[in-house]
């Protein structure tokens, strides 16, 4: 096994050990927010049957980002694991080290997934091609292709043209780009795949100030992987979930998103 890849064992231990670019709290989740985000796992493994998918991409909204536009926050990529009534559903993501520098992959079932104290118990999925999932299940499956394309060093805002940091979003589908293209076995190759399929990032407006705040007091924030044109001119260029969602549908590499509340 990878050293990277980190396998969860416990609900509450995963809880507490990692967030998607967040500070993590030392608190267990509320019997409320443990039954709630259950549900909403059951609801998820529910349609995601009915889907008759085996790989989908999967969101969460795990922080508020109405002020940019954005309706989810992170996003992994879930699969069918094993046949007949025996089968489960798993999902592969990266997350952040409780606002350190780095990040990890986690591989975890859908009750773990949604235990990260979200600010809506809802989710969304799309489900891609036939063939985008053909490429992707083997490497889901391996501890190894998924860890390949895998950089520790974190960032939130991570410039999805750089090979500096790495954010979770970005993890997805740099991921992606190596399951469907064989020459893409490094972080630029990938990311060139990804610009000629047409994958455009969100552009946020991020003014001096809150970049220097952001900067001083949280180190899983770094804006210096950004080109200076466009940092200073305050556009901060990132991968999020709802860009990867228009761009799936938009490229044809996914149906539409579905949301379950």
């Amino acid at each position: 096994m990878s050293a990277r890849l980190v396998i969860a064992a416990a609900v509450l231990a995963t809880s507490l050990a990692a967030h998607a670019g967040r500070n993590c709290e030392a608190a267990a989740p509320s019997a409320q927010n443990v039954q709630s985000a259950l549900e909403l796992a059951e609801r998820t493994a529910s349609a995601l049957d009915a889907s008759g998918a085996q790989v989908v991409v999967l969101a969460r909204a795990g922080q508020n980002l109405a002020e940019w536009g954005l309706r989810w926050s992170h996003l992994g990529w879930a699969y069918r694991e094993g046949q007949g009534d025996a089968a489960r559903w798993r999902v592969v993501h990266k997350l952040n080290q409780c606002g350190s520098a780095r990040g990890d992959l986690y591989r975890q079932g859908l009750g773990e997934f949604f235990m990260d104290d979200l600010v809506r118990f809802e989710a969304a999925y799309a489900v891609p091609t036939p063939a985008v999932q053909a490429a992707l299940l083997p490497v889901l499956r391996s501890n190894a292709r998924v860890d390949q394309l895998h950089e520790p060093a974190y960032s939130m805002v991570a410039y999805p043209w750089s090979q500096t940091y790495q954010q979770s979003n970005q993890w997805a589908i740099e991921t992606l780009a190596m399951a469907r293209e064989p020459a893409a076995g490094n972080r630029q190759r990938a990311q060139a795949w990804l610009q000629f399929q047409g994958y455009e990032p969100t552009t946020l407006r991020i003014s001096p100030a809150k970049r220097l705040g952001a900067r001083m007091t949280a180190a899983h924030i770094a804006f210096d992987d950004h080109p200076d044109v466009k940092r200073y001119s305050s556009r901060i260029e990132t991968v999020t979930v709802d860009s990867v969602f228009t761009w799936l549908e938009r490229s044809g590499l996914a149906g539409p998103v579905q949301v379950l509340r």
